[in-house]
Formats: C-alpha cells, structure tokens, sequence
C-alpha cells in the first residue's frame, strides 16, 4: 500500500497584486511547486490563488509546506504593504487513480485534503488530516503551537529558513554562503524563529505517521 502526502492550499491577498506581480508570482510558484515533486504533473496551480501537489514521501510533507510558507513571506517583499501568506491542508491517504495531472486525479489522500481545506480558518496556516480522527486531533494541537511560531517570523527568518529546507545536506555555513552573512546571524535567526520547537513537532508527527502506516 502506498502512501501520499496531497496538499490544498490558496495564496493570501493574492488579489491585491498588480496584474504584473500576480502573472510573475503564479510562474515563479508554478516552478518551485514542479521542483518539490516527482513528476512535472504532481502539481498545478488553478483558479490563479489556488495550487495543489502530491507529496510522494509523507516524512517531507511538512518540510515542503513550511518551505512554501516561506516563499510567500519572502515573496511579499519588506517594504511591500500586502502582505503574501497561504494556507495549506494536508491529507494523508492512498491515491486510487493518478491522472493526466494532479487536479484529474482521486484518492483518500485528495478527499482528506480538499475537504478539510474548506473547513480552516482564515488565520489558520497548516492543517493535517488523516483517516484517524483521535490522531489527526492530536496533530492538529501540534501544528496550532507551530502555525503560532510561523506567525511571528520575519522576512529575514523567513528566509533563512527558507534556505535551510531548499539547499541539499543544508548546514549553517552553507545558509551563510548563500544568503551573504555569518554563520554565528545564521544561527542566531533560526534560534529567534524558534526553529529547533519547530523542528520536535515535525520530528514526533512524521515519527507518530510512519508508526501508524509503516509497521
């Protein structure tokens, strides 16, 4: 049995966008989005502010939507007055019938998803669902505490770790390298975005995950 990650999400103020910013900024994530799956067709962005992508590894689910809240963050510029975000539903699940492209295809893992991204919040970043309702309750306490870290991330934190989930074998001198800076500010952004907490959420689901769907 083969397990999926699918994830739903839409951009925040993305209306508010010149006409120019919005065609550059769907192009722009339409690429990243094909980069962070297996197939050029795991992922497509619809309706302008909406996008969805298969996730064939469900321990890199999390990383990669971290990654892409990250992007929007970045992509709001700091001097800019809106202010990008998205929200982004995760269902876990099997795929009964994969498509020309992921927005044909069907499956537990898109049901869980799509429905349970009707059901957020507006404030609400990442949500997980699986078929277990007591183990996607618990999940959700989880990623409350984590959505409230990723509130209250800067651009400049934003982007470091950014960095950290996108260059291979990532260590803090090569961030530095990337990003213009030392490693000791390196270090001292991901302790300010409280990164390791972060990290220990991500760590215990995809533990808790593998645990209900792999022994």
């Amino acid at each position: 049995m083969k397990i999926y990650g699918v994830v739903t999400g839409d951009i925040k103020n993305f209306t508010r966008l010149s006409d120019q910013k919005r065609g550059k900024l769907v192009s722009d994530t339409e690429h990243l989005l094909r980069s962070m799956v297996k197939h050029p067709s795991d992922a497509a962005i619809f309706r302008g502010d909406s996008y969805q992508f298969i996730v064939d590894d469900i321990n890199e689910v999390l990383n990669k939507c971290i990654r892409l809240i990250c992007w929007f963050r970045l992509n709001s510029g700091k001097d800019s007055l809106t202010r990008l975000g998205t929200r982004l539903s995760i269902g876990i699940g099997e795929i009964a019938y994969l498509g020309k492209n992921v927005l044909d295809s069907d499956g537990e893992a898109f049901h869980l998803s799509g429905r349970n991204f009707d059901k957020m919040d507006k404030e609400e970043i990442m949500r997980l669902t699986i078929f277990d309702e007591a183990k996607t309750n618990t999940y959700q306490v989880i990623l409350m505490y984590i959505n409230l870290i990723i509130k209250g991330w800067t651009i400049s934190q934003a982007e470091t770790i950014y960095q950290l989930l996108s260059i291979e074998d990532s260590t803090q001198d090569k961030i530095a390298k990337t990003l213009k800076m030392s490693q000791p500010a390196v270090a001292k952004s991901l302790r300010a975005a409280r990164w390791k907490e972060v990290e220990k959420g991500i760590s215990y689901i995809n533990s808790e995950l593998n645990k209900q769907y792999f022994t």
